[in-house]
């Protein structure tokens, strides 16, 4: 008897440990300027682009609790059916309607764009001005 329970403690400690997400290493990308920097509207993020191609890759299976953790609520989120999802974070504004200052043409933006299996993990890291 004193082993079973010792064993569903233990299972239960490994999933807790292991359920915990924490930030993403991102080397030299400046998470203050980026999280202060919604929807690219201040032109911070888009100076981080160089380090960020570089290191996009490294995401890949990363969760979306990590994801969120470290570089903050996404600018959007696509629900594109119930097994996947988009989280977008912007680098060049794209409208007035998130930017008011912003004065330029109602173009595509540059972003980056995470795409999320069913089980919330990242499958796809894309830097593009089109739409998935």
């Amino acid at each position: 008897m004193y082993n079973k329970y010792r064993c569903i403690v233990g299972s239960l400690l490994i999933l807790v440990l292991f359920s915990c997400s924490g930030k993403l290493d991102v080397e030299d990308i400046n998470l203050v300027d980026w999280k202060n920097d919604r929807y690219g509207c201040n032109g911070l993020r888009i100076q981080q682009l160089e380090q960020f191609q570089k290191i996009k890759n490294n995401f890949l299976g990363a969760n979306n609790q990590s994801l969120i953790k470290t570089f903050g609520r996404p600018d959007r989120v696509i629900l594109v059916d119930k097994s996947q999802s988009y989280f977008y974070y912007f680098f060049e504004p794209s409208s007035s309607k998130e930017c008011p200052a912003y004065e330029g043409d109602e173009t595509q933006p540059l972003k980056v764009m995470f795409r999320l299996n069913a089980i919330n993990k990242v499958s796809e890291v894309t830097i593009s001005r089109l739409e998935p």
